[in-house]
C-alpha cells in the first residue's frame, strides 16, 4: 500500500471508480428490466426500490445517476454528471457531494414540460431545476461547459451508462475556484482529492491538455496547477508529469 494524502487517498491497485460489485441475486430480475430498452413503470419502481435501500452514499449516487440518465435517455436527452458529483464518481467515494449535478449535453435546452414529465417518471418532487428523488437531491443545470479536448468518461452502472465531465474540466474549475474570487479551501479539497487520484493512475487525465487549459486565458492558474501537482506527487510518492517545469510556468 502506498502513502496516503492529508486527505486519506491512498495509491493502490483495484476497480476503477464507479465499478458496481456483484449484488444479492433477489435485485437481479429489476436490474434486467431497468437496462432494457423501455423501462416500464414497474422497472423504475423496482430501481428507486432498490436506490432506497442503499446505505453506500456513493453506490447510492451511482445507481441514482443511472437511472436518471436511462430515464431521459428514452427521450433522446443525453445528460453528464458534472461538480462535486463528478468528483465523487472519480475518487470513488472519497470525496462525497450533498446532491446530484447533472447538465445537458444533446439536446442543450429542453423544456420544463419535457423536464417535469420525465422526473415524474421517477417519482420526483420539485422542480424546475432541483428535485428530490429516492431521498436524494437531484439538481438538472443547463448545457453543459466544456473547454476541454478530452471526451467525457463513462461508468458502467447498473441501470445504464452514466457519463461524467473529463477530470480534466473538473481539476481547472476547482483550482480557480479555489483561490478567486477568494481562498475557497472546499474548492481545493476537491482538486486535492482528483489529482491524488489521478497521479496514482485510478483515473486517466490528459496532462498536457490540463496544462493547455489551466495556461488559457479561462483559467490563467498554469502556476497553481504546477504547485498543487508538485505537493501531491511528492505526498504520494509518484511520478510527477510536470518535473521538468518545476513548480512555475
Amino acid at each position: 500500500m502506498g502513502a496516503a494524502t492529508p486527505g486519506g487517498v491512498v495509491c493502490a491497485v483495484g476497480l476503477l471508480p464507479g465499478a458496481v460489485p456483484d449484488e444479492p441475486d433477489d435485485l437481479a430480475r429489476g436490474r434486467r428490466m431497468a437496462q432494457s430498452e423501455a423501462m416500464t413503470t414497474e422497472a423504475i419502481q423496482a430501481a428507486l426500490g432498490e436506490i432506497g435501500r442503499e446505505t453506500d452514499p456513493a453506490a447510492k449516487h451511482l445507481k441514482l445517476a443511472s437511472l436518471v440518465s436511462a430515464v431521459f435517455r428514452q427521450r433522446g436527452i443525453e445528460l453528464v454528471v458534472v461538480g462535486g458529483s463528478a468528483i465523487e464518481f472519480y475518487t470513488d467515494g472519497e470525496y462525497v457531494s450533498g446532491d446530484l449535478d447533472l447538465c445537458l449535453v444533446s439536446p442543450a435546452r429542453i423544456d420544463l414540460r419535457t423536464r417535469q414529465e420525465r422526473m415524474g417518471l421517477l417519482q420526483a418532487a420539485g422542480g424546475p431545476r432541483s428535485w428530490q428523488v429516492a431521498g436524494q437531491y437531484v439538481d438538472l443545470l443547463g448545457e453543459v461547459e466544456t473547454l476541454a479536448k478530452t471526451p467525457f468518461a463513462e461508468l458502467t452502472g447498473p441501470y445504464g451508462p452514466v457519463r461524467l465531465i473529463s477530470p480534466e474540466d473538473l481539476l481547472v474549475e476547482r483550482l480557480l475556484i479555489s483561490i478567486y474570487p477568494q481562498p475557497y479551501a472546499p474548492a481545493d479539497h476537491c482538486a486535492r482529492k482528483l489529482l491524488a487520484v489521478a497521479l496514482c493512475g485510478q483515473v486517466e487525465v490528459d496532462w498536457a491538455e490540463l496544462r493547455r487549459l489551466a495556461a488559457g486565458p479561462a483559467f490563467d492558474i498554469l502556476p497553481l496547477l504546477l504547485q498543487r501537482v508538485g505537493e501531491i506527487s511528492n505526498e504520494l510518492g509518484t511520478s510527477n508529469p510536470y518535473h521538468s517545469e518545476g513548480t512555475s510556468p
